[in-house]
């Protein structure tokens, strides 16, 4: 094993949409010191935004492939809507192989959800998520289809079905579109989407909601560090709203 003068916890790649400015701000915020997080851009020249998703995951080995020799203890793909539009058969396939070929785990964001739900015995959430309609409706059937059951899903109205516009969103937006959601029966809230920013969101979800806040980066962060046998602090000692 290579000598590590920085990331001595470990070295954990991150895969996020090339114009996406939160998930590395929010890995940073989240990971232990210790972990180093390495990205590469998740790229597509489309302007459709479902083609993007698409190309994103099926140009999984392309992004690996990038890293050349590093060798990463886990690698995270942080791109939810991805995971939605081709569905959890070509999901899983796509995550297989690549993992066979090069020799360590991958965690998609998606995945990262669902084993937290099940970490925290949850099988009915609410959804708060700033998606066009079709996105937001794939979204759904993913996670029905995974056995979970949706009580409440919210779209936050960014202004355009291109989902770039994500990444002008606030911590203000999201708290504000909480308003109105009808929470009565679910076990936990999920804020879909890795460019949504979400950390404060969860802090101030923690505080008034009676249920726990995930959101899709949170979930990445802790779904790696519990891959190679770490936690996430703020996870760990509640912080942000989840203690295990």
């Amino acid at each position: 094993m290579v000598e590590r003068e920085y990331g001595r916890g470990g070295w954990v790649g991150i895969g996020t949409p090339q114009a996406n400015p939160t998930v590395e701000a929010e890995m940073r915020r989240l990971l232990p010191a210790d972990i180093e997080p390495l990205t590469t851009r998740l790229t597509s020249a489309s302007d459709d935004s479902q083609t993007r998703w698409t190309q994103y995951i099926e140009r999984m080995e392309d992004y690996l492939t990038a890293f050349d020799v590093l060798d990463l203890d886990a690698f995270g793909f942080a791109c939810t809507g991805s995971s939605y539009i081709v569905g959890a058969a070509e999901e899983a396939r796509i995550i297989e192989a690549a993992a066979a070929k090069f020799g360590y785990p991958i965690v998609t964001s998606a995945h990262a959800v669902l084993r937290s739900l099940a970490s925290i015995g949850a099988s009915r959430i609410a959804i708060l998520a700033p998606y066009p309609q079709k996105l937001t409706d794939a979204s759904v059937a993913y996670w029905e289809a995974a056995g979970l059951t949706v009580a409440d899903v919210k779209r936050l109205d960014i202004g355009s079905a291109d989902t770039r516009n994500i990444y002008g969103l606030t911590g203000s937006d999201v708290l504000a579109g909480l308003d109105g959601m009808n929470l009565n029966g679910a076990e936990a809230l999920l804020l879909s989407g890795t460019g949504m920013p979400t950390l404060g969101a969860i802090k101030q979800g923690a505080e008034t909601l009676s249920i726990p806040v995930l959101s899709s980066n949170y979930c990445l962060a802790w779904a790696l560090m519990d891959t190679i046998g770490r936690t996430v602090p703020a996870w760990e000692e509640g912080r942000l709203g989840l203690c295990l």
